[in-house]
């Protein structure tokens, strides 16, 4: 298969000849490893550079179905945020101030460390760290992004800053719902990425620290000590991971393994890459390099400006589909990118008629209760981490140095913070499953209308939040 096509991003790298995007070699025998980890995304290797820069000599194992990267790593959006999928305050509901406060700490540091990291490294992923804009399109909006900065301000992390009407109107060529100039929201704890740039840099760096990263091989079962996998590389061969570690690092993906399968619902997002824009398109807009930006709707909008100067824009709005199945079928969804293209001209006028090049998407990962986790069982050696629900490119190196810490059998600050060893109730069976995913999805666009139609913030938003994360 071309895994060019899997992104804008991992296309990118093949145009310029930054990477070809040839699977490694599959692992055909049986072998042992002090640390086996299941799946080649960035939580797997954030954990593998935290090991390797601990204990340089554990004998690490990377098994990935595709190629490194090919997962959520290499399709997101190119947000390296502090989100975290719960928010502050249902985090302090459910294990108390302190620890809401030290979540939001941790993850407003994992930026930053993404940056020390990639730069000390030599990762050239176009890291820029110029926050998040998030857009207050009408009257409800406004009062929620006012609401945002106060609960943040309650808290004392997260510094946001609230810019009004007028402040708005002379930065960015933005359109309001309702005819007046939107206000925003500044987070500055968010950089902009090449997400495959970090991804496949990260491997290349972890190769050269002895790490064995076996692409096309693809897992088929795990328990304690032991990973049994399948290699796809023609030869058929099957056989077994002999590890006293066991990570599995799967995200949307993992629903594929019997011991995850409900662990894990996949829901798709999917994106949209415009040509390369005009500077003065750019000036018109107002969206710098650096930045990301959003706005203040239930089904959830994200994007860009890509080092190249194209946006780079996505969104929910896929359905899940049945059984948890993942299929290349599902990442595209020509209504949906219609419905970005729309949006995205809807947001900003000044894009015009400028064309898509990239139309791309892919599986993420919730967990039943909306909570990320980094968990691990000293007793087996089996440890697990995700339920990231989209906002993975930064989690997962605070995921990495949790893991690292658990199996080393540190106690840390990152030990004690309160997503460690969180166990998340597993989602119900079909077609229970198909129904609740679904109104959730359904739920949010309906929000939406809803509030433009009566100008009042929604009901069913009320609903559906505590089942969000909210």
């Amino acid at each position: 298969m071309s895994y060019r096509r899997a992104s804008f991003w991992l296309d990118d790298l093949a145009a310029r000849g930054l990477d070809d995007l040839r699977p490694r070699a599959a692992l055909t025998a049986d072998a042992r490893f002090d640390v086996c980890l299941i799946g080649g995304g960035l939580t797997a290797l954030w954990t593998a550079y935290a090991l390797t820069s601990a204990d340089p000599s554990l004998r690490i194992a990377v098994l990935e179905r595709e190629i490194v990267g090919f997962g959520a790593s290499g399709r997101n959006g190119g947000w390296c945020s502090a989100l975290f999928p719960r928010s502050a305050a249902s985090l302090e509901r459910t294990h108390g101030r302190d620890a809401a406060v030290a979540m939001r700490r941790a993850m407003v540091d994992t930026v930053a460390e993404v940056g020390r990291v990639a730069d000390a490294e030599g990762i050239d992923c176009d890291f820029a760290q110029g926050g998040t804009v998030l857009f207050a399109r009408d009257d409800v909006q406004r009062r929620a992004a006012r609401a945002d900065v106060a609960e943040a301000g309650r808290f004392g992390v997260d510094a946001l800053e609230y810019w009004a009407p007028a402040d708005v109107a002379s930065r960015f060529g933005v359109a309001g719902l309702d005819g007046e100039s939107p206000a925003a929201v500044l987070d500055p704890a968010t950089a902009r990425v090449h997400p495959a740039k970090l991804v496949r840099g990260l491997a290349r760096v972890l190769e050269s620290r002895g790490v064995a990263l076996f692409e096309r091989t693809e897992v088929v079962d795990f328990s304690a000590g032991r990973v049994r996998f399948r290699a796809l590389d023609g030869t058929g061969a099957e056989g077994t991971v002999s590890a006293r570690h066991v990570i599995v690092a799967t995200e949307g993906y993992g629903p594929s393994l019997p011991r995850v399968r409900r662990r894990i619902l996949p829901i798709y997002s999917l994106m949209i890459a415009t040509e390369p824009l005009a500077d003065a398109v750019w000036d018109e807009i107002g969206i710098a390099h650096g930045e990301t930006f959003s706005d203040y709707r239930h089904l959830l909008v994200y994007g860009q400006r890509t080092a190249d100067n194209r946006f780079a824009f996505g969104g929910r709005g896929a359905h899940y589909h049945f059984g948890s199945a993942v299929d290349p079928r599902f990442e595209r969804s020509e209504n949906v990118f219609a419905h970005l293209r729309r949006t995205l001209g809807d947001l900003f006028p000044a894009v015009g008629d400028a064309g898509v090049t990239h139309r791309w998407g892919g599986p993420l990962g919730v967990a039943r209760d909306w909570h990320a986790t980094a968990s691990y069982n000293p007793r087996t050696g089996v440890g697990f981490a995700g339920g990231y629900v989209g906002d993975g490119l930064s989690t997962t190196n605070l995921a990495g140095r949790t893991l690292a810490d658990l199996v080393l059998g540190r106690r840390t600050e990152l030990t004690a913070l309160p997503w460690v060893d969180h166990r998340s109730p597993l989602w119900e069976p079909e077609p229970i499953r198909w129904v609740l995913a679904n109104l959730g999805i359904t739920g949010m666009g309906i929000a939406d209308a809803e509030e433009r139609l009566t100008g009042r913030p929604s009901l069913m938003a009320r609903l559906i939040g505590p089942f969000t994360g909210h």
